[in-house]
């Protein structure tokens, strides 16, 4: 399932570790195989746990615990958006009901033509400069008020126009025949 540019990608993370701390790669390795497939199904997650030498139990654990993993498929672009308290307490609220009004979806939906999936995310260490939106884990924004949030909207949907992004929910759906 994974390229071999990927498992070359892996390898190299799990060569940080002593011999015997293979697993501590696990991370590393999940994000690797992500970013190539857009997001992380079981087979691909028990490709992980037989290249680290872990119990594929314990990858699924990892993957199911920390936000930044998609257990399902997601748009070219995941917009987490930060509400706890100190970012709510600067707009991110407000900031959460014009993207899902803008998108047409609400929190852990995906957008009809597969551009988009909306989540809702835990404090992102950017609280001064709130509202905070992160694209796909990689690309984080900051003060996204209403016109900042339609820009992206905008700079995203034309690059999705485009082909660009993560694998999207739309090349899943393709794929799985349905």
């Amino acid at each position: 399932m994974l390229s071999n540019d990927s498992l070359a990608k892996i390898d190299a993370a799990i060569a940080k570790y002593p011999a015997d701390q293979r697993q501590s790669a696990v991370m590393a390795a999940l994000a690797i195989a992500q970013d190539e497939h857009g997001w992380l199904s079981v087979p691909l997650m028990d490709e992980v746990a037989r290249r680290l030498g872990m119990p594929p139990i314990a990858v699924y654990e990892v993957a199911s615990f920390y936000a930044m993993y998609n257990l399902g498929p997601t748009g070219r672009f995941k917009l987490t958006i930060c509400t706890n308290l100190p970012c709510a307490l600067q707009g991110a609220s407000d900031a959460a009901a014009h993207l899902r009004e803008r998108l047409g979806v609400g929190f852990g939906e995906t957008t009809a033509d597969g551009a988009f999936t909306l989540k809702e995310g835990e404090c992102m260490g950017a609280c001064g400069d709130a509202p905070v939106v992160l694209v796909n884990n990689k690309r984080m924004c900051v003060k996204m008020v209403p016109d900042a949030l339609d820009g992206l909207v905008a700079e995203l949907k034309a690059a999705a126009d485009r082909g660009e992004g993560a694998t999207g929910a739309a090349e899943a759906k393709e794929a799985s025949g349905r």
